[in-house]
């Protein structure tokens, strides 16, 4: 389980871009909250960030010609399962929307790709 850094997903393969997809439709529901050793920082941070997110590997997959469920665009649902909030309080995100999307993690991440045989134009 990774979020990819917020400024490679428009150069994200097709698996990888779905796969963000699904790791953060499982964040945003259930998974919200539950400890995973690469994504804990996700749960520093309201769930508002993790939906800022996943608007823009949403945004890219639409960009590409894939279908997306128009429940995902509304901030406060979690998925079939989850109960949905309230009302998340939509907050000021700054840009990365997490610090923790430093150079070094950009470097982690094409490291990451690399070892998978894929090459990134950065």
């Amino acid at each position: 389980m990774r979020l990819w850094h917020e400024e490679i997903i428009h150069l994200l393969p097709k698996n990888q871009l779905l796969g963000q997809h699904r790791e953060c439709c499982a964040l945003r529901g259930n998974g919200w909250g539950k400890k995973h050793k690469t994504v804990d920082y996700v749960f520093l941070y309201s769930p508002y960030h993790l939906f800022i997110y996943h608007l823009l590997v949403m945004d890219e997959m639409e960009k590409r010609g894939y279908k997306v469920s128009i429940e995902w665009r509304d901030k406060n649902y979690r998925g079939k399962t989850a109960e949905k909030y309230d009302s998340l309080e939509e907050k000021t995100v700054d840009k990365p929307i997490y610090k923790e999307h430093n150079a070094e993690y950009m470097i982690e991440c094409i490291e990451n790709l690399e070892k998978k045989g894929i090459e990134l134009e950065v």
